[in-house]
């Protein structure tokens, strides 16, 4: 019999391709921002902070990835998932430190982020933090394998935007700064790189179905509608405050459809079609993007390079 805190014996192993991709490992690559205008994409400013809310969103979301992750590694009882995993875990907080670094950049430019970033802070270190929020009666393992559903539902989006991004040629086309582009695409990549690690964790760890299935349920139906929530609001969070905007702006619809049909943000079918893949009861995240294309493109991102260089000047020296 199994115990409360250990994956199933009947549980399958997870269907992560662990036999098709590389091994999973973070790039400690840098980006130099001194040049980077507030306004990255070119008399875009709705395009531009749409996808900047990535960096309001991923600070703090990414290093709660790690916590729950540290937190249920006693449970993985599968070596080549646990290597992936650990492997996921450093690419996530290497995700954190770089998109802070933007915050401070958007802040030496004028842009403070601090009143909207309190509130994600919040949402993830109180609501969803090791303890169910205002004493909720929920046993530990529950919120745990609960947390784990929310970050494989969120992992389902990174990888769709990950795609998505590596073959934006509407942003090409619109000249935007390329420092900018190579952060989102290398992010973008690596996402696409490690995208069924989170899925797998949580099929692993998830106890037996349909518990598990109904619970992955839940975790998409709260994760779809709180970052659609998130989204709009951190959009017109720096619209308004966009110091460099001649007048006060406010985050429309009709802007945002705009830039999707000029290629410069995903369209609304492609980021809705992604929920009912991911319910589908078959579903595994090795079905979402081109793991070639990712690999390609970390093989060529400027900062990606300069990271593996300074690696192997390392193992020289």
């Amino acid at each position: 019999m199994s115990t409360p805190h250990s994956p199933s014996p009947s549980q399958p192993r997870p269907l992560s391709a662990t036999d098709e991709h590389p091994p999973i490992s973070p790039r400690r690559v840098t980006f130099d921002w001194a040049e980077t205008p507030l306004l990255w994409i070119p008399d875009e400013p709705t395009a531009t902070h749409v996808i900047n809310v990535l960096h309001l969103l991923l600070p703090a979301g990414e290093r709660w990835f790690v916590k729950v992750f540290k937190e249920a590694l006693p449970l993985v009882r599968d070596e080549r998932l646990l290597k992936d995993v650990k492997g996921f875990m450093g690419q996530e907080a290497t995700h954190s430190v770089q998109h802070s670094y933007v915050l401070d950049h958007l802040a030496h430019q004028g842009l403070d982020t601090r009143p909207y970033t309190r509130h994600i802070d919040f949402l993830f270190t109180c609501l969803l933090g090791e303890k169910p929020p205002f004493g909720i009666p929920v046993p530990d393992q529950e919120w745990l394998r609960f947390r784990l559903s929310v970050i494989a539902a969120i992992e389902q989006f990174t990888a769709v935007l990950g795609d998505w991004v590596l073959d934006a040629d509407g942003l090409d086309r619109a000249g935007p700064d390329p420092v900018m582009l190579d952060l989102l695409r290398w992010h973008g990549a690596e996402e696409v790189e490690h995208r069924a690690v989170a899925f797998d964790m949580y099929q692993h760890t998830g106890g037996e179905d349909p518990a598990r299935y109904a619970r992955r349920v839940l975790g998409m139906a709260v994760t779809a509608p709180v970052l659609l929530y998130l989204w709009g609001w951190g959009a017109a969070y720096l619209l308004r405050h966009d110091p460099q905007l001649a007048t006060r702006s406010r985050y429309s619809l009709r802007e945002h459809n705009r830039a999707v049909r000029k290629g410069l943000l995903p369209t609304w079918r492609a980021l809705g079609a992604a929920i009912p893949r991911y319910l589908r009861r078959s579903y595994h995240p090795s079905q979402e993007g081109s793991l070639r294309t990712a690999v390609a493109y970390l093989a060529s991102s400027p900062a990606a390079r300069a990271a593996s260089g300074a690696v192997g000047r390392a193992a020289l020296s």
